[in-house]
């Protein structure tokens, strides 16, 4: 059984505390996004170290673990892996990320101007972690998973500490899910204190089908936003707590995650990837629909897009 405590966020809150940024909290009124509810609140996770949560994470398992002179490597679509080359340009480390053929350009150019390794492992993510298994065995290099380890999700959820001591508790959290390391780690923090509903593309369904079968199971991924939710299975930590904690997951089409991405920069002037436009998606759609008098917290993920793909 998963446990992990409030203690144990705090604490990674401490370590990573001079390596990323307490980012902003911007609380709204829903009329002004013309959604029925008494705030929204949004957590501008996009303006974090490396754009996107993923840095909280990828700094706590590299403070909290030595790291051998292979350095370390980690399989990733984009975010986790700019995460990682990002601390590990920080502690002065050799960093290696293998990326799926579906890694966008924009991810990849990041990586390089990072000083990161960057090999093409395979057609998806799967087989680009089955690649970078097999290097961390020859090398010996510290192993970097994008969403299921330990430290990885107790480093996500200190972004859901940081809205408590901003904000308070929230009504309802809005959160995108790939392989599950923000969601698990946010339900940690807040349990059952409020709801939480799990976002995903219709392209991209790790936990709506798992949730589904009873199960993780595997699922083919593709989309708009396969570059950053492209696993292809759940995280065996965001399972457990997810089945905890999490009260309902929702399936949302591309056109609707691109009007909302499109809505967010015309709107709030945010320039955003795919996944950290579900939220929003997911309240314009109707897919959930909040009380009335609920605040709304919706977790703007990431901003590593090709501004050239967002219509202005």
């Amino acid at each position: 059984m998963i446990d992990i405590s409030r203690l144990d966020i705090d604490s990674a809150r401490r370590r990573i505390a001079h390596d990323v940024r307490h980012t902003p909290l911007l609380r709204m009124s829903g009329s002004q996004l013309g959604i029925d509810c008494a705030e929204l609140w949004l957590k501008l996770e996009h303006l974090q170290v490396g754009g996107s949560f993923k840095a909280r994470g990828m700094f706590n398992r590299m403070r909290a673990n030595p790291v051998p002179e292979a350095g370390v490597v980690i399989a990733s679509g984009g975010n986790a892996g700019i995460a990682v080359a990002v601390a590990a340009k920080v502690l002065g480390v050799r960093c290696e990320v293998f990326v799926p053929e579906t890694a966008s350009c924009a991810k990849r150019d990041k990586l390089a101007e990072l000083e990161a390794v960057v090999t093409v492992g395979g057609g998806s993510y799967a087989e680009a972690l089955a690649a970078s298994l097999e290097r961390q065995a020859q090398t010996g290099a510290l192993l970097m998973h994008a969403y299921d380890q330990p430290e990885v999700v107790i480093g996500a959820a200190t972004l859901a500490a940081e809205v408590e001591d901003d904000a308070g508790v929230p009504d309802r959290v809005l959160v995108s899910v790939g392989g599950g390391g923000l969601i698990s780690g946010i339900a940690a923090w807040f349990q059952d204190r409020c709801r939480i509903d799990a976002l995903e593309p219709e392209l991209a369904p790790t936990l709506f089908r798992a949730r589904e079968a009873g199960r993780p199971v595997d699922v083919a991924v593709s989309g708009i936003a396969a570059d950053s939710l492209g696993a292809r299975r759940i995280g065996s930590i965001a399972w457990e707590l997810t089945q905890r904690h999490v009260q309902a997951a929702h399936l949302l089409s591309d056109a609707a995650i691109r009007a909302a991405q499109e809505a967010m920069w015309n709107k709030l002037r945010l320039a955003v990837e795919p996944a950290a436009a579900l939220p929003l998606a997911a309240l314009t759609t109707g897919i959930v629909a909040p009380q009335s008098d609920e605040r709304v917290l919706l977790v703007i993920c990431g901003a590593n897009l090709d501004l050239a793909s967002l219509a202005v």
